[in-house]
């Protein structure tokens, strides 16, 4: 059939012109849950802004330490903004130090751009990588020198030099020789009630541990003082009291097995302190000795301790125990002391007292980076220290490397241990802190 033939006149005239009176059941609908849920939305502002409460505008929950102030804005929103008010920086520093990073450094980044607030309750030192690399990925200074690393990136990736201690011509500066392989052997090493299999932990422990050391005592005269872990001068608050390991004691870890005897006249070993002690000791000792049995000056019953050195029987008391004190500290020196210490009698050759070079045994290996051993005591130690067990010589460097750290350490999977700076690094200098005088009361807190 053919098409009609309509011009445009006719095709207007067929257009109801009152169609936008009509009502169509879509937009009546839409129109009706428009004004009713707005008019609910302004209803509920308004009963909350009359009950006093905020939740319905608060931007998220706050961190657990600022959990006092969740019901007081104002005291961190202090300064007018184009929406609301803002937060400044001495609304924090109201409360925090917040000492320098670095007295070189030439970008001083706003506390609140690293330290996000309304994230949940989580601890505001957990800053995003990003707060850190913004300077780190190209280090610069005000004077134009780099001290440390000058470009990193992130822990994993290749983004993170080796550790110092282990970068090349770094070695243990500690003094005493030990050899791990010979203690740590897995036949056992011969101790004071036969063969016995050493731990790591038989000398190695956090502080605060009571257990009973296996192979030492407590220190006869508690001279050792309570540990504290590398100086909190150091080191931030959060970090654990156990995160570094005990110093080495004689008298806790190797007393058992190395008694400082040096005769069969007497039980009591010499102290374990510095040379001129241990002199006074030995003399006073064979003094005492000498006293109660004069007939060995006769040489009756002389125990002779050096086979080819010849006797001159009768002798003084004084010649007697000028010889025994001879023998017993040339036993010591040259034996029993040496085999731990360096002995030096060049500066004191006269006397012929030696002088014992200084332990030097270190605390905190990473300068620049912070461990928790507690935290990490479900790993065997040799897992991270697997040089211990063949390391001959006290000048080896036994600090796992960057690359046992990233095994757990790791950005590419949800289930990793943290990888952010923030795990091993801190941003203020701690040893720079000062006292915050407090301007709140404890009714202004409480919201009273």
């Amino acid at each position: 059939m053919a098409e009609r033939d309509f011009n445009t006149k006719q095709r207007a005239q067929r257009i109801d012109l009152n169609y936008f009176k009509k009502s169509f059941p879509i937009p009546h609908w839409r129109r009706l849950l428009t004004i009713g849920l707005a008019a609910a939305a302004g209803l509920w502002v308004i009963f909350s802004a009359v009950a006093g409460g905020g939740r319905i505008y608060n931007s998220g929950p706050i961190a657990s330490g600022h959990a006092v102030f969740a019901s007081n804005c104002a005291a961190c929103h202090a300064s007018d903004a184009v929406f609301g008010k803002a937060v400044t920086e001495n609304a924090c520093l109201a409360c925090h130090d917040g000492p320098i990073h670095q007295a070189q450094q030439t970008f001083k980044p706003a506390c609140d751009s690293c330290h996000v607030e309304h994230e949940g309750r989580m601890r505001l030192a957990k800053t995003s990588e990003a707060a850190c690399t913004q300077c780190h990925a190209s280090l610069k200074t005000k004077n134009g020198e780099v001290k440390i690393a000058a470009k990193v990136s992130s822990f994993n990736g290749g983004g993170h030099p080796e550790f110092t201690p282990l970068r090349a011509s770094q070695t243990d500066p500690g003094t005493i020789k030990f050899n791990h392989a010979v203690h740590l052997k897995d036949t056992g090493i011969r101790g004071p009630a036969g063969n016995a299999t050493l731990r790591c932990a038989d000398c190695h422990r956090p502080p605060g541990i009571e257990e009973a050391w296996p192979w030492g005592k407590e220190n006869p005269e508690a001279a050792k003082a309570s540990f504290e872990p590398v100086t909190l001068k150091t080191l931030p608050r959060h970090v654990s009291a156990r995160a570094y390991m005990e110093p080495v004691d004689y008298y806790e870890h190797c007393s058992s097995c190395h008694p400082l005897l040096f005769d069969k006249r007497f039980s009591d070993p010499v102290p374990h302190k510095d040379p001129k002690i241990v002199h006074d000791f030995v003399v006073a000792k064979y003094t005492a000795y000498i006293a109660n049995h004069p007939d060995e000056l006769t040489g009756a019953g002389e125990m002779q301790r050096i086979p080819t050195r010849p006797l001159h029987y009768p002798v003084t008391r004084e010649q007697w125990i000028s010889d025994r004190v001879q023998e017993a500290e040339f036993l010591l020196w040259q034996k029993t002391c040496k085999e731990c210490h360096s002995l030096d009698f060049a500066a004191v050759a006269e006397a012929k007292i030696p002088t014992v070079a200084k332990a030097a045994i270190t605390t905190r290996w990473l300068k620049h980076g912070l461990f928790d051993h507690q935290a990490h005591q479900m790993v065997e130690c040799a897992s991270c220290h697997a040089k211990a067990k063949t390391s001959k010589l006290s000048s080896d460097v036994l600090v796992p490397g960057i690359e046992v750290c990233q095994q757990c350490h790791r950005a590419d999977r949800a289930d990793a241990a943290e990888s952010r700076c923030f795990e091993c690094h801190v941003y203020h200098d701690w040893t720079k802190e000062k006292m915050v005088n407090g301007k709140y009361t404890v009714s202004e807190i409480a919201g009273r």
